[in-house]
């Protein structure tokens, strides 16, 4: 690229003289040459020039750079941003056999430079060519001695994402310094979910109508916030329109790079009128450690370089003119560590440039650098600490620890608000006391000062208004068949009704700005439309929103922003369902067999456990064993009614009975409650239990026609489609569930939560079965990234927490139709049907009782009863009651008699002490029976 160039700047390269470098026959030259491109004749290239000279001064002066190597200074006048012009002015310096160039002051000047830097390998330092695009491997050559844009933009970025605002408008100059500054900034909004919503590029050289022009299709765009990324020349310029335009007025933020900060510093102090123009403006400053060697070199040395130089005697220190001084120092120990490791400085002529020479061109000055590459390795391996503070390279050629002040315009001066810095973002103390530190980029961990913004108020502005052109928001409105209750337009009119609208107009009427709008009408009134087609068309512009029963879903959230849900739905499961009747063995049901069995083995087992602790101390356990083992049986199975007689008197034999009963009162407080709610409460059932048995079979389901129930089930659940039945109205919902499947209806019915509340509190022959399956809400839908949409969210959690989205909730849909005829279910009396099982084991019980003891009377009656003829027919039956009568006298006269004896044998010592307790209480027994016989 450098031959074409050359072939276009042949008549300028005539002329160009070559000066030696100046060296001997030693390794060290007594001089170098380097080249300074800079516009000197702006108020910035001033600064530079100053800040240049005194550091060639101050290096060579100082013998422990370079040794007695002096650095020779060639001044080229950059020709005021013409890079044409610019380009036959750097080919001018290399003729000159430099081994480096300072500048140029402009990115797009930069851009053209540094392809001759790479061919002739010549290294290009420049601190106010801060294009990021410059760091790319494009330009090996091309060396930076101040922060990237790449920085600047990110610090911008973390500004409009901490005050919480998603969209800016950018102001730039169209060149290669300001669209790749803009083209970064959009970059880095984009990581923070901002965006830039509006571009006004502007020519370099725009004059003020020019400038007019452009600012008023800015006033006329959404966004308040606006970044201005032009020159120092006339950046300025644009913030004085814009103040004439009215637009440094309440509402509107300004945000400016450093070229403002570098005006302020330079012209400080700049006049009353310049300073009206650009009040709340906020600008940035790269930052520079506050240290001896700053403060020595900002205060006394700068003044006396810089006095007598300007009509008001001095000129204010930039940042430009620190970076300058130290890209001097940092040039001065690149050499001298490249002197030091034996390089020497030849210079060789380009091939290519002698295949281009002819009579007319003069182009043998122009010569390679052969150790470019060496001397580039040494400027990137300096390590110091300059005016600017530390001075060295990161992997990617950037300087470490790039940081900047945020600087606020107020009344006659400015204000630091706080700094950035690439560690920790956005803080209230200098950077380099968090870097000892671990870097806290939490949004708790972001602050800074109040800012006074345009128009003189401390308040946050909003950041974007509705654009001033008259145009009223086109709000889409579904026009639904069913459920009015939710969104209806009124007959003959063009307003709605209903919950949604009144949410809508509740959260608008919260807002702190008026909005226009107009609600129109999206269906043909016959079927319910579909809310996807609706929100789509949002994306297309033929809606600015739409409001009314729309879901947010995954497929929705991806063409359109939701503001926050104003209620929460989810798809449920509807059958019919009738009353579940109770039958005679309904007392079996709260005890599973499990439970049943488990139980009667328990008390067996406490039985059993008691009679072992029992049999040898109490005589209520004791007795032949046939008597033990119906008195231990009756034991346990009375505890369970808490009827025992049998007194326990072991200690352990009391311990199991406690801890038994009080087992026993549970199962019998569990029992009744249970069996009181089977026999009690309404009991309604429903083949189908939920979503997962609608899948397993193959009956048909119905949906809300309109919804996004049909996508799912078919796409998310995978429902044949063959099954689903679309239902325009509830009345239709009612009539295909009452049929059932097997007369040409539903099985059940899949719709939203919402819905089914409406649907139910009327109509009681349904109910919910299973649990909801999916989690959504209601939410009004806007453009991507709608700052509407974030307000309107505000509103609707305003409305949530003062309770009027609960009274609009049940102005709408709170309905009690259905409540009367549930609390009569609910109370239903008891009938014989679910206690005709009890009675009948009951009455079988004693049956069988009376049975036996018949059967056992008459085997008795037929061992003693005499077996004359005579004894037959009434006289026999005479004769069987006698009978009766007369064993329950024997049997009651036998009690008596033992009772007696027992008195005897325990009163008589002498019978006690000659025969064994046992066998006197035999004898007594068989006296006894012998009298009975008799």
């Amino acid at each position: 690229m450098i031959s074409v160039w050359v072939l276009v700047l042949t008549v300028l390269a005539n002329g160009f003289s070559s000066t030696g470098i100046g060296m001997d026959n030693s390794t060290i030259p007594d001089f170098v040459n380097i080249g300074v491109l800079y516009s000197f004749n702006t108020s910035v290239g001033r600064i530079v020039k100053i800040a240049v000279e005194a550091a060639v001064e101050d290096v060579n002066s100082d013998p422990s750079i370079l040794g007695k190597t002096k650095l020779k200074v060639s001044l080229q006048e950059d020709s005021k941003y013409r890079g044409f012009l610019s380009i036959a002015e750097a080919l001018q310096l290399m003729a000159t056999h430099t081994v480096a160039i300072i500048g140029p002051q402009t990115s797009t000047t930069a851009h053209v430079i540094s392809h001759i830097a790479n061919e002739l390998q010549v290294p290009l330092l420049s601190f106010s060519a801060t294009d990021p695009t410059l760091s790319s491997l494009q330009f090996p050559f091309f060396i930076r001695t101040a922060f990237s844009d790449i920085y600047q933009m990110t610090a911008i970025a973390d500004l409009v994402n901490y005050y919480e605002w998603r969209e800016v408008i950018a102001v730039y100059g169209d060149d290669d310094h300001g669209r790749n500054g803009i083209g970064a900034l959009g970059d880095k909004l984009a990581e923070r979910r901002c965006k830039i919503s509006f571009k006004a590029p502007m020519s370099p050289e725009a004059t003020r109508e020019e400038i007019t022009d452009v600012l008023v299709q800015v006033a006329l765009a959404e966004s308040r916030v606006i970044v201005i990324h032009t020159s120092t020349a006339w950046g300025p310029k644009v913030l004085a329109v814009a103040k004439s335009l009215g637009m440094m007025e309440n509402g509107y933020v300004w945000i400016a790079t450093n070229f403002l900060s570098t005006r302020l510093d330079i012209d400080s102090p700049l006049s009353s009128d310049v300073m009206d123009e650009i009040q709340g403006v906020i600008t940035l400053r790269m930052y520079i450690p506050d240290s001896k060697h700053k403060r020595e070199f900002a205060s006394s040395r700068w003044k006396g370089l810089t006095s007598g130089k300007t009509a008001n005697g001095s000129l204010g220190l930039s940042t430009y003119g620190i970076f300058a001084y130290d890209t001097v120092y940092l040039l001065a120990r690149a050499l001298d560590t490249f002197f030091k490791q034996g390089n020497q400085i030849t210079f060789s002529s380009d091939s290519k440039l002698s295949q281009l020479r002819g009579d007319n061109m003069h182009l043998d000055a122009v010569k390679i650098f052969n150790e470019g590459k060496l001397l580039l390795k040494s400027i990137y391996a300096v390590n110091m600490t300059g005016v600017s503070g530390p001075f060295m390279y990161t992997s990617d050629g950037n300087l470490v620890n790039p940081a900047y002040e945020i600087i606020n315009v107020i009344g006659t001066g400015t204000r630091r608000i706080g700094y950035w810095s690439n560690y920790s973002g956005l803080s209230l103390v200098p950077p380099e006391t968090l870097y000892s530190k671990p870097p806290n980029r939490s949004s708790a961990g972001q602050k800074l000062l109040t800012v006074i913004w345009p128009g003189e108020t401390a308040k946050k502005p909003r950041g974007w208004v509705f654009p001033n052109n008259g145009r009223v928001l086109k709000i889409g409105v579904p026009k639904r068949v069913s459920y009015p209750d939710f969104v209806s337009q009124v007959q003959g009119t063009d307003m709605f009704k209903g919950f949604c609208i009144d949410v809508f107009l509740s959260a608008v009427n919260l807002l702190p700005y008026a909005v226009p709008y107009k609600f129109i009408p999206y269906g043909d009134g016959h079927s319910n439309p579909s809310n996807t087609e609706l929100v789509r068309l949002i994306t297309a512009g033929v809606f600015d929103a739409a409001v009314g029963d729309i879901t947010i879903t995954t497929e929705r959230s991806k063409m359109v922003d939701f503001t926050q849900p104003f209620i929460e739905s989810g798809l449920v499961v509807v059958a019919a369902v009738k009353k579940t009747e109770s039958n005679a063995w309904a007392f079996f049901t709260p005890f599973t067999p499990m439970m049943w069995t488990v139980t009667a083995i328990f008390c067996i087992i406490v039985g059993a456990v008691v009679w072992i602790l029992e049999h040898r101390l109490n005589k209520d356990f004791r007795g032949p064993p046939r008597k033990q083992i119906i008195t231990t049986l009756w034991f346990s199975l009375s505890t369970m009614f808490f009827a025992h007689r049998e007194n326990t008197v072991s200690t352990l034999g009391r311990f199991v009975l406690l801890i038994w009963l009080f087992v026993v009162l549970i199962i019998n407080s569990s029992y009744t409650a249970s069996l009181t709610s089977i026999l009690t409460v309404q009991q309604l059932s429903s083949p189908i239990k939920g979503i997962g048995s609608l899948i397993n079979s193959k009956e048909p389901i119905g949906y809300l026609q309109g919804s996004f129930t049909r996508n799912y089930l078919i796409g998310e659940i995978g429902i044949d489609e063959s099954r689903l039945v679309p239902l325009k109205t509830p009345e239709e919902s009612t009539k295909a569930l009452e049929k059932g499947p097997r007369k040409g209806g539903i099985a059940a019915y899949v719709d939203e939560r919402a819905y089914i509340e409406l649907f139910l509190s009327s109509r009681c022959g349904f109910t919910v079965v299973g649990q909801e399956f999916t989690r959504n809400g209601w939410g009004f839908a806007f453009p991507r990234d709608s700052p509407l949409a974030v307000d309107m969210s505000t509103a609707i959690l305003e409305l949530a927490e003062n309770g009027d989205l609960q009274r609009i909730h049940d102005k709408w849909l709170l309905s009690i139709a259905c409540l009367s005829q549930g609390a009569k279910l609910e109370v239903d009396r008891l009938n014989l049907r679910s206690f005709w099982g009890l009675y009948l084991v009951c009455g079988l019980a004693c049956l069988l009782a009376l049975l036996v003891y018949l059967i056992q009377t008459l085997r008795q009656y037929n061992k003693h009863c005499p077996t004359e003829p005579e004894c037959s027919g009434s006289s026999h039956f005479r004769t069987f009651l006698s009978f009766v009568d007369e064993k329950e006298d024997i049997a009651k006269s036998r009690s008596k008699r033992r009772q007696m004896e027992m008195i005897s044998y325990r009163s008589t010592s002498e019978v006690g002490s000659s025969i064994s307790n046992a066998e006197y209480y035999q004898s007594s027994m068989n006296r006894i029976d012998c009298t009975n016989e008799v």
